[in-house]
Protein backbone atom coordinates (compact mmCIF):
# COMPACT_ATOMS: atom_id res chain seq x y z
CA UNK A 1 0.00 0.00 0.00
CA UNK A 2 2.95 2.38 0.49
CA UNK A 3 3.55 2.59 -3.46
CA UNK A 4 -0.35 3.38 -3.94
CA UNK A 5 -0.01 6.10 -0.86
CA UNK A 6 3.31 7.29 -2.80
CA UNK A 7 1.91 7.42 -6.20
CA UNK A 8 -1.23 9.64 -5.27
CA UNK A 9 1.11 12.00 -3.03
CA UNK A 10 3.42 12.53 -6.69
CA UNK A 11 -0.05 12.20 -8.57
CA UNK A 12 -1.09 15.65 -6.50
CA UNK A 13 2.22 16.81 -6.26
CA UNK A 14 2.67 16.58 -10.46
CA UNK A 15 -0.68 18.53 -10.73
CA UNK A 16 0.13 21.20 -8.35
CA UNK A 17 4.08 22.02 -8.99
CA UNK A 18 4.35 20.25 -12.76
CA UNK A 19 8.50 20.13 -13.91
CA UNK A 20 10.01 23.60 -12.95
CA UNK A 21 12.84 24.03 -14.81
CA UNK A 22 14.96 24.68 -11.95
CA UNK A 23 14.09 21.25 -10.42
CA UNK A 24 16.87 18.53 -11.04
CA UNK A 25 15.19 15.96 -13.29
CA UNK A 26 16.06 12.14 -13.69
CA UNK A 27 14.14 12.18 -16.68
CA UNK A 28 17.32 14.60 -17.94
CA UNK A 29 19.81 12.50 -16.31
CA UNK A 30 18.66 9.99 -18.10
CA UNK A 31 18.97 11.23 -21.38
CA UNK A 32 22.35 12.28 -20.53
CA UNK A 33 23.02 8.80 -20.21
CA UNK A 34 22.20 7.90 -23.46
CA UNK A 35 23.52 10.82 -24.89
CA UNK A 36 26.75 10.26 -23.61
CA UNK A 37 26.12 6.34 -24.17
CA UNK A 38 25.50 6.96 -27.61
CA UNK A 39 28.43 9.37 -28.53
CA UNK A 40 30.74 6.92 -27.20
CA UNK A 41 29.68 3.67 -29.43
CA UNK A 42 29.70 5.20 -32.26
CA UNK A 43 32.80 6.26 -31.70
CA UNK A 44 34.64 3.15 -30.86
CA UNK A 45 32.66 0.85 -33.06
CA UNK A 46 29.22 -0.20 -34.59
CA UNK A 47 30.85 -0.04 -38.33
CA UNK A 48 28.51 -2.43 -40.18
CA UNK A 49 24.80 -2.76 -39.57
CA UNK A 50 25.02 -6.08 -37.37
CA UNK A 51 27.32 -3.92 -35.42
CA UNK A 52 25.16 -0.67 -35.13
CA UNK A 53 22.10 -3.50 -34.05
CA UNK A 54 24.05 -5.03 -31.19
CA UNK A 55 25.81 -1.78 -29.68
CA UNK A 56 22.06 -0.48 -29.83
CA UNK A 57 20.74 -3.23 -27.86
CA UNK A 58 24.00 -2.88 -25.52
CA UNK A 59 23.01 0.59 -24.59
CA UNK A 60 19.38 0.04 -24.32
CA UNK A 61 19.87 -2.94 -22.10
CA UNK A 62 22.52 -0.98 -20.05
CA UNK A 63 20.66 2.19 -19.80
CA UNK A 64 16.83 0.08 -18.48
CA UNK A 65 19.09 -2.18 -15.96
CA UNK A 66 20.72 1.22 -14.27
CA UNK A 67 17.73 3.31 -14.28
CA UNK A 68 15.42 0.16 -12.39
CA UNK A 69 18.18 -0.80 -10.37
CA UNK A 70 19.83 2.75 -8.77
CA UNK A 71 16.20 3.78 -7.37
CA UNK A 72 15.62 0.12 -6.35
CA UNK A 73 19.20 0.32 -4.31
CA UNK A 74 17.82 3.99 -3.09
CA UNK A 75 14.45 3.18 -1.74
CA UNK A 76 15.86 -0.29 -0.01
CA UNK A 77 18.32 1.90 1.75
CA UNK A 78 15.90 4.47 2.57
CA UNK A 79 13.59 2.02 3.44
CA UNK A 80 15.89 0.54 6.23
CA UNK A 81 16.45 3.66 7.81
CA UNK A 82 13.05 5.24 8.10
CA UNK A 83 9.47 3.87 6.61
CA UNK A 84 8.66 7.67 6.31
CA UNK A 85 11.61 8.72 4.43
CA UNK A 86 11.29 5.81 1.78
CA UNK A 87 7.48 6.71 1.43
CA UNK A 88 8.90 10.29 0.73
CA UNK A 89 11.52 9.09 -1.60
CA UNK A 90 9.14 7.11 -3.54
CA UNK A 91 6.68 9.67 -3.76
CA UNK A 92 8.90 12.40 -4.82
CA UNK A 93 10.14 9.90 -7.95
CA UNK A 94 6.78 9.21 -8.89
CA UNK A 95 6.05 13.31 -8.92
CA UNK A 96 8.91 13.14 -11.35
CA UNK A 97 7.93 10.60 -13.45
CA UNK A 98 4.17 11.45 -14.31
CA UNK A 99 3.98 14.43 -16.78
CA UNK A 100 -0.08 15.76 -16.36
CA UNK A 101 0.93 19.26 -15.19
CA UNK A 102 3.75 19.84 -17.84
CA UNK A 103 1.92 18.29 -20.52
CA UNK A 104 -0.60 20.84 -20.11
CA UNK A 105 1.40 23.91 -19.23
CA UNK A 106 3.55 22.93 -22.43
CA UNK A 107 0.54 22.80 -24.52
CA UNK A 108 -1.56 25.91 -22.91
CA UNK A 109 1.26 28.15 -24.10
CA UNK A 110 0.58 27.57 -27.72
CA UNK A 111 -3.69 28.74 -26.68
CA UNK A 112 -2.30 31.40 -24.89
CA UNK A 113 -0.67 32.46 -28.02
CA UNK A 114 -2.78 32.17 -30.48
CA UNK A 115 -5.25 33.70 -27.63
CA UNK A 116 -3.65 36.71 -28.77
CA UNK A 117 -3.57 36.19 -32.57
CA UNK A 118 0.17 35.67 -31.78
CA UNK A 119 1.39 33.32 -34.76
CA UNK A 120 4.50 33.93 -34.31
CA UNK A 121 5.16 32.99 -31.11
CA UNK A 122 2.02 30.35 -31.45
CA UNK A 123 4.35 28.31 -33.92
CA UNK A 124 7.38 28.76 -31.58
CA UNK A 125 5.81 27.87 -28.57
CA UNK A 126 4.65 24.72 -30.93
CA UNK A 127 8.10 23.79 -32.14
CA UNK A 128 9.23 22.44 -28.50
CA UNK A 129 6.37 20.05 -28.24
CA UNK A 130 6.32 18.80 -32.14
CA UNK A 131 9.14 17.02 -34.52
CA UNK A 132 7.43 18.36 -37.46
CA UNK A 133 8.11 22.07 -39.35
CA UNK A 134 6.27 24.59 -37.44
CA UNK A 135 7.48 27.67 -39.55
CA UNK A 136 4.70 28.22 -42.08
CA UNK A 137 1.46 26.68 -39.75
CA UNK A 138 -1.32 28.69 -39.90
CA UNK A 139 -3.58 29.31 -36.29
CA UNK A 140 -5.55 25.88 -37.23
CA UNK A 141 -2.55 23.62 -38.03
CA UNK A 142 -0.87 25.06 -34.83
CA UNK A 143 -3.88 24.08 -32.77
CA UNK A 144 -4.13 20.64 -33.97
CA UNK A 145 -0.42 20.49 -33.24
CA UNK A 146 -0.88 20.59 -29.87
CA UNK A 147 -4.01 18.68 -29.45
CA UNK A 148 -2.53 15.93 -31.10
CA UNK A 149 0.34 16.27 -28.86
CA UNK A 150 -1.76 15.98 -26.10
CA UNK A 151 -3.78 13.16 -27.21
CA UNK A 152 -0.84 10.91 -27.92
CA UNK A 153 1.13 11.84 -25.18
CA UNK A 154 -1.54 11.05 -22.61
CA UNK A 155 -0.32 7.22 -22.93
CA UNK A 156 3.34 7.83 -22.60
CA UNK A 157 3.56 10.84 -20.27
CA UNK A 158 1.00 9.80 -18.03
CA UNK A 159 -1.26 6.67 -18.38
CA UNK A 160 1.68 3.92 -18.83
CA UNK A 161 4.00 5.46 -16.14
CA UNK A 162 1.06 5.31 -13.93
CA UNK A 163 0.75 1.45 -14.72
CA UNK A 164 4.20 0.33 -14.75
CA UNK A 165 4.08 2.23 -11.06
CA UNK A 166 1.28 0.84 -9.98
CA UNK A 167 2.59 -2.97 -11.07
CA UNK A 168 6.46 -2.64 -9.96
CA UNK A 169 6.64 1.19 -7.94
CA UNK A 170 8.76 3.98 -9.16
CA UNK A 171 11.31 1.63 -9.85
CA UNK A 172 9.79 -0.22 -12.40
CA UNK A 173 8.24 3.19 -13.47
CA UNK A 174 11.40 4.79 -13.83
CA UNK A 175 12.83 1.68 -15.90
CA UNK A 176 9.56 2.48 -18.93
CA UNK A 177 10.53 6.25 -18.97
CA UNK A 178 13.93 4.69 -19.53
CA UNK A 179 12.31 3.03 -22.57
CA UNK A 180 10.36 5.57 -23.46
CA UNK A 181 13.35 8.33 -23.46
CA UNK A 182 15.67 5.72 -25.59
CA UNK A 183 12.95 5.17 -28.02
CA UNK A 184 12.73 9.46 -28.70
CA UNK A 185 16.42 9.86 -28.34
CA UNK A 186 17.67 6.54 -30.77
CA UNK A 187 14.53 5.05 -32.36
CA UNK A 188 14.76 6.97 -35.83
CA UNK A 189 14.66 5.53 -38.96
CA UNK A 190 17.36 7.56 -40.62
CA UNK A 191 20.74 6.78 -41.35
CA UNK A 192 22.58 7.23 -38.41
CA UNK A 193 19.64 5.12 -36.11
CA UNK A 194 18.25 2.64 -38.44
CA UNK A 195 20.35 -0.36 -36.58
CA UNK A 196 21.22 1.19 -33.56
CA UNK A 197 17.69 2.60 -32.47
CA UNK A 198 15.81 -0.74 -33.50
CA UNK A 199 16.01 -2.47 -30.54
CA UNK A 200 15.08 0.46 -28.39
CA UNK A 201 11.88 1.50 -30.86
CA UNK A 202 10.90 -2.07 -30.68
CA UNK A 203 10.90 -2.64 -27.03
CA UNK A 204 9.14 0.85 -27.13
CA UNK A 205 6.37 -0.33 -29.27
CA UNK A 206 6.00 -3.74 -26.30
CA UNK A 207 6.13 -1.96 -23.40
CA UNK A 208 3.56 0.37 -24.88
CA UNK A 209 1.23 -2.21 -26.28
CA UNK A 210 -1.18 -2.71 -23.33
CA UNK A 211 -0.96 0.82 -21.82
CA UNK A 212 -1.79 2.49 -25.14
CA UNK A 213 -5.07 0.55 -25.21
CA UNK A 214 -5.85 0.62 -21.58
CA UNK A 215 -5.69 4.45 -21.96
CA UNK A 216 -7.58 4.73 -25.20
CA UNK A 217 -10.44 3.45 -22.98
CA UNK A 218 -9.74 5.29 -19.96
CA UNK A 219 -10.02 8.44 -22.20
CA UNK A 220 -13.81 7.07 -23.93
CA UNK A 221 -14.93 6.58 -20.08
CA UNK A 222 -13.26 10.08 -19.57
CA UNK A 223 -15.01 11.62 -22.50
CA UNK A 224 -18.42 9.92 -21.41
CA UNK A 225 -18.28 11.64 -18.23
CA UNK A 226 -17.06 15.21 -19.70
CA UNK A 227 -20.22 14.71 -22.09
CA UNK A 228 -18.10 15.23 -25.21
CA UNK A 229 -19.13 13.36 -28.33
CA UNK A 230 -18.74 9.25 -26.90
CA UNK A 231 -20.83 8.09 -29.75
CA UNK A 232 -18.16 9.64 -32.14
CA UNK A 233 -15.38 8.64 -29.89
CA UNK A 234 -16.25 5.09 -29.65
CA UNK A 235 -17.12 5.17 -33.61
CA UNK A 236 -13.46 6.58 -34.42
CA UNK A 237 -11.31 4.76 -32.13
CA UNK A 238 -12.93 1.20 -33.69
CA UNK A 239 -12.29 2.84 -37.42
CA UNK A 240 -8.81 4.85 -36.78
CA UNK A 241 -7.04 3.11 -34.10
CA UNK A 242 -4.50 2.13 -36.58
CA UNK A 243 -3.93 5.16 -38.65
CA UNK A 244 -0.42 5.53 -37.36
CA UNK A 245 3.02 4.10 -38.52
CA UNK A 246 3.43 3.53 -34.62
CA UNK A 247 1.11 0.40 -33.82
CA UNK A 248 0.67 2.52 -30.10
CA UNK A 249 0.22 6.37 -31.21
CA UNK A 250 -3.08 6.40 -32.87
CA UNK A 251 -5.38 4.65 -30.37
CA UNK A 252 -5.78 8.20 -27.53
CA UNK A 253 -5.60 10.45 -30.42
CA UNK A 254 -8.43 8.61 -32.08
CA UNK A 255 -10.74 8.97 -29.37
CA UNK A 256 -9.67 12.73 -29.02
CA UNK A 257 -11.06 13.12 -32.80
CA UNK A 258 -14.12 11.58 -32.47
CA UNK A 259 -14.34 13.22 -29.23
CA UNK A 260 -13.92 16.60 -30.47
CA UNK A 261 -15.69 15.97 -33.94
CA UNK A 262 -12.23 16.96 -35.22
CA UNK A 263 -9.88 15.67 -37.59
CA UNK A 264 -6.19 14.50 -36.16
CA UNK A 265 -2.76 13.60 -37.74
CA UNK A 266 -2.32 13.72 -42.06
CA UNK A 267 0.73 14.36 -43.87
CA UNK A 268 3.40 17.16 -42.27
CA UNK A 269 6.25 18.35 -43.18
CA UNK A 270 9.92 17.22 -41.40
CA UNK A 271 12.95 18.64 -41.94
CA UNK A 272 11.80 20.27 -45.22
CA UNK A 273 10.77 16.87 -46.33
CA UNK A 274 7.04 15.80 -46.94
CA UNK A 275 5.83 12.81 -44.85
CA UNK A 276 2.54 11.52 -46.18
CA UNK A 277 0.45 10.02 -43.26
CA UNK A 278 -3.33 8.88 -42.38
CA UNK A 279 -5.47 11.50 -41.19
CA UNK A 280 -7.72 10.20 -37.82
CA UNK A 281 -11.19 11.57 -37.00
CA UNK A 282 -13.47 12.85 -39.96
CA UNK A 283 -13.18 16.76 -40.71
CA UNK A 284 -16.37 18.11 -39.25
CA UNK A 285 -15.05 20.84 -38.16
CA UNK A 286 -12.22 23.34 -38.51
CA UNK A 287 -9.96 22.89 -35.46
CA UNK A 288 -10.03 26.29 -33.40
CA UNK A 289 -7.90 26.85 -30.38
CA UNK A 290 -10.05 26.39 -27.65
CA UNK A 291 -9.69 22.63 -28.68
CA UNK A 292 -6.48 22.86 -27.11
CA UNK A 293 -8.54 23.54 -23.70
CA UNK A 294 -10.45 20.82 -24.54
CA UNK A 295 -8.04 18.41 -24.83
CA UNK A 296 -5.94 18.74 -21.54
CA UNK A 297 -9.59 18.59 -20.38
CA UNK A 298 -9.97 15.25 -21.38
CA UNK A 299 -6.43 14.62 -20.77
CA UNK A 300 -6.70 15.22 -17.02
CA UNK A 301 -10.07 13.61 -16.48
CA UNK A 302 -8.25 10.71 -18.22
CA UNK A 303 -5.23 10.50 -15.87
CA UNK A 304 -8.03 11.01 -12.90
CA UNK A 305 -10.48 7.80 -14.12
CA UNK A 306 -6.63 5.96 -14.75
CA UNK A 307 -5.45 6.98 -11.11
CA UNK A 308 -8.62 6.00 -9.75
CA UNK A 309 -9.04 2.84 -11.27
CA UNK A 310 -6.27 1.59 -11.09
CA UNK A 311 -5.29 2.14 -7.30
CA UNK A 312 -8.88 0.40 -6.39
CA UNK A 313 -7.20 -2.83 -8.90
CA UNK A 314 -3.79 -2.79 -6.82
CA UNK A 315 -5.91 -2.06 -3.51
CA UNK A 316 -8.00 -5.18 -4.07
CA UNK A 317 -4.69 -7.13 -5.15
CA UNK A 318 -2.89 -5.95 -2.49
CA UNK A 319 -5.32 -7.06 0.23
Amino acid sequence: MITLYALMTGYILDLIFGDPSWLPHPVRWIGSLIAGGDKYLHRISCRTDRGQYWCGVLLTVTIVTVTFLVPLGLLYLLNSISPLLGFMAEALMCYQILATKSLQAESMKVYDALQKNDIMEARYQLSWIVGRDTENLNSSQVAKGAVETVAENLSDGVIAPMLFILVGGAPLGFLYKAVNTLDSMIGYKNDKYLYFGRFAAKLDDVANYLPARISAYLMLLAVFLTRYDFKDAFRIYRRDRHNHTSPNSAHTEAVCAGALNIQLAGSNSYFGKLVVKPTIGDPIREIEAEDIRRANKLMVATSLVGLILGSAVRALIVQ
